[in-house]
């Protein structure tokens, strides 16, 4: 039975990368294989949710220059470092770069594990966050203008005949405004709305500048 998460193992070792990669696919994960940082840079195929098991010391590459790349083109794959030997510098350098974790050779089947499931996890909560940043984005976009400076007011805490005082209606027609608000963001409370409203970051949306 396969594990919903791909493995990128990214290690010079080859005896390393050939008994890792069998026993994490017996476990029932999909791995793939590089000899280099280079190798892997040059044929990365984004895939979520997924975890790079990353040799810090390589030569052509290492692993802070290939999380260094990443980080450039965005990608948020959550990276594990294995090393041998690797200097304080290095991995405090790693960590504040994002890696979610550093293992030292010679490491146990358990920590190695734990290491992968926690990164995959991560990354299926990463993913699962920008599919409803999407969906947010895309409900906020079918508001009309005078709906987003209702919604706008509502998340600061107005009440309805605030708004219309502000807008220069009637509380009659913020209620409707409101109703429709309410719909097309798909919430049910002014709470739920205020936590969508921040979490996706919406009073910087291009709409609104």
């Amino acid at each position: 039975m396969t594990k919903v998460g791909h493995i990128y193992l990214i290690d010079d070792d080859e005896s390393m990368r050939t008994s890792l990669t069998r026993m994490l696919r017996e476990l029932g994960y999909l791995v793939k294989d590089y000899a280099s940082a280079i190798d892997f840079f040059e044929k990365l195929v984004p895939v979520s949710p997924a975890v790079i098991l990353l040799d810090m010391q390589m030569p052509d590459m290492t692993g802070l220059e290939l999380q260094e790349k990443l980080v450039k083109l965005g990608r948020k794959t959550p990276i594990v470092f294995v090393s041998g030997q690797s200097h304080p510098h290095q991995i405090v350098q790693g960590l504040k770069k994002g890696a979610v974790d550093f293992l030292f050779k010679p490491f146990n089947l358990e920590e190695l594990l734990k290491a992968v499931s926690d990164a995959i996890d991560f990354d299926s909560r990463q993913l699962k966050r920008v599919s409803i940043d999407v969906e947010t984005k895309r409900d906020y976009e079918s508001l009309t203008p005078r709906e987003r400076e209702v919604c706008g007011w509502l998340v600061e805490g107005l009440l309805n005949k605030d708004i219309a005082v502000k807008l220069g209606t009637t509380d009659a027609t913020i209620k409707v405004h409101k109703a429709r608000v309410m719909s097309k963001m798909h919430v049910d409370s002014v709470q739920t709305l205020v936590k969508k409203y921040l979490e996706s970051d919406l009073s910087n949306h291009p709409l609104n500048n």
